[in-house]
């Protein structure tokens, strides 16, 4: 198996905290991005779509690396 690179990490950081915040979302209706930097403001908006990005760049990963 190949070692995740910097890019690797990133994209699976986002995705972790993109995913625990969904989470707190439905169990406890808590957006700790919009607490954190506001209802949808420009911050906010960068770091859903970061973690949107990275979990097309994760899942583009995950099937190269399972073509191999």
């Amino acid at each position: 198996m190949n070692k995740l690179n910097y890019m690797d990490w990133t994209a699976l950081v986002l995705v972790v905290v993109g995913g625990l915040n969904w989470g707190l979302v439905g169990l406890f209706d808590f957006d700790l991005v919009a607490f954190l930097f506001g209802d949808m403001t420009a911050i906010s908006r960068v770091v859903y779509a970061l973690v949107g990005i990275s979990a097309v760049y994760l899942a583009y990963m995950v099937r190269s690396y399972a073509r191999k």
